[in-house]
C-alpha cells in the first residue's frame, strides 16, 4: 500500500477551533462549516461529477477527497466534511440503491414486510463492505494537510430504516411510520442491526482519521415525542456510548461526536443528555430558548435557515450576528440548519462564513 493512504503519521492540525468548540473550550473567533459544503452549488463540483454515477463516485477515494477538498480552496472553513452519502449503510446490509438524477435515492426492492429483513445480511464485514469510505478518509486526512480537522458521518438507524421501507424520500413516510405500530418488534430488530453496524462503521472511520463524527437523524421532525423516545432515542444514545467505550477500550483518543435531528426540537433537553458533545439544530429553534433548554450541558451547532443565503449579503450580515448573540460565542459551532441547496450562489457562502468569523470577533474581543 502506497504509504499516503496508511491511516498513520498524519500532518500536524494547524486550525483547531472547531474541535474545541465542540469541547467547549475557549476560542478566539467562532468555527464555521456547512452541511453538504462539497456540493452541486459549485461549478468546480458540478464539471467534477458530470456524466459520474453517483455511488461510483462515493467508492473511489480520490474523487471523493477531491470532492471534500473543493470547498477549502474557494473559503476558510473550520472543518472538512468526508464526501459520502448516508445510504452506503443499506448498501453494506445487501440492498441495492440509486441515485437517480432529478429525483434522488431510490430503492428498486425496499423492505416491505418482516419478512424482507431476512434479505439483509446478518452479519455484515464493514471494513470489506465500507473499505473504500476508510480509504477516502485517510487519504483526505493526509492531503488536508493539518488545514483543518476532518468529520466522518453516518445515518442514523430510525433515517435509514424509514428509508429502506418507504424506497426513497416521502412526505409522509407512513410505511415506515405502519411499521413502528404494526411491527414494532421487528422494527426494534432492524434498529439494532442497523446500529450495530453504524458503531462499527464509526470506529472504523476514526481509525482511518476521522477527527470528528456527526450522526445524521434526518427524519426526526415526522416522528412524535413518544415514538422518537422509542424508536430513535434508545439507538441514538447507544451508538455514542459504544462508540466511546470502544475507542477507550482500544486505548485511542475520542472524538467529539454530534447529534443533528431535524425538526426533532421536542427532543432538545433528551438530545443534550445521549453522550454527544454537540448537538446540531436546525432553524425552527430559537438560539437563546436552545441554550436554556440544554442547560450548558453540550455544545451547540447551526442553525440560519439555508434559504436566508437568497439574501443579500448585507441582509445575511444582519442575520448572522444575531445568531451568535443568540447562542453567544462560547461552546458552539456556526452551521446552516440543514445542508446548502444546488442553487445556492457561492459568493454568498462565502459572505456566511466571512461573516460568522468578522462578527464573532467582535463580541470575543
Amino acid at each position: 500500500m502506497d504509504t499516503i493512504i496508511c491511516p498513520k503519521d498524519f500532518p500536524e492540525l494547524k486550525n483547531d477551533l472547531f474541535l474545541r468548540a465542540a469541547r467547549g473550550e475557549e476560542t478566539h473567533q467562532v468555527p464555521v462549516w456547512c452541511m453538504r459544503q462539497a456540493g452541486r452549488y459549485l461549478p468546480e463540483f458540478r464539471e467534477f461529477r458530470a456524466g459520474k454515477d453517483f455511488f461510483e463516485t462515493c467508492r473511489s477515494p480520490e474523487a471523493c477527497c477531491e470532492l471534500t477538498l473543493q470547498p477549502l480552496r474557494r473559503f476558510p472553513f473550520d472543518a472538512a466534511i468526508i464526501f459520502s452519502d448516508i445510504l452506503v449503510v443499506p448498501q453494506a446490509l445487501g440492498m441495492s440503491v440509486e441515485m437517480v438524477p432529478g429525483k434522488g435515492p431510490s430503492f428498486p426492492n425496499p423492505l416491505k414486510d418482516p419478512d424482507d429483513l431476512q434479505r439483509l445480511r446478518p452479519e455484515v464485514d464493514v471494513a470489506a463492505e465500507l473499505g473504500y469510505v476508510f480509504s477516502a478518509i485517510t487519504l483526505t486526512r493526509h492531503k488536508l494537510e493539518g488545514k483543518v480537522p476532518l468529520i466522518g458521518f453516518t445515518g442514523a438507524p430510525w433515517t435509514l430504516m424509514a428509508y429502506m421501507i418507504e424506497g426513497g424520500g416521502s412526505t409522509t413516510y407512513s410505511k415506515a411510520k405502519r411499521w413502528l405500530y404494526s411491527h414494532p418488534d421487528a422494527s426494534h430488530r432492524l434498529l439494532r442491526q442497523l446500529t450495530n453496524v453504524i458503531v462499527e462503521y464509526l470506529l472504523g472511520q476514526v481509525a482511518a482519521g476521522a477527527q470528528a463524527l456527526q450522526v445524521f437523524e434526518s427524519h426526526a421532525g415526522i416522528l412524535g415525542p413518544v415514538e422518537f423516545k422509542e424508536f430513535c432515542l434508545p439507538y441514538l444514545r447507544d451508538i455514542a456510548r459504544q462508540v466511546k467505550e470502544r475507542l477507550k477500550e482500544s486505548s485511542q483518543d475520542s472524538v467529539p461526536m454530534i447529534v443533528f435531528a431535524k425538526d426533532g426540537h421536542y427532543a432538545l433537553e433528551d438530545l443534550s443528555q445521549s453522550h454527544y458533545e454537540v448537538v446540531g439544530l436546525d432553524w425552527t429553534i430559537d438560539p437563546r430558548s436552545a441554550r436554556e433548554r440544554t442547560g450548558g450541558k453540550v455544545a451547540l451547532q447551526g442553525n440560519m435557515d439555508p434559504c436566508a443565503l437568497y439574501a443579500p449579503k448585507e441582509r445575511i450580515e444582519e442575520i448572522v450576528k444575531k445568531m451568535l448573540e443568540g447562542f453567544g460565542p462560547r461552546g458552539y459551532i456556526a452551521n446552516l440548519g440543514h445542508g446548502l441547496y444546488p442553487d445556492m450562489d457561492p459568493e454568498h457562502v462565502g459572505a456566511f462564513v466571512e461573516a460568522v468569523h468578522s462578527h464573532s470577533r467582535q463580541l470575543l474581543k
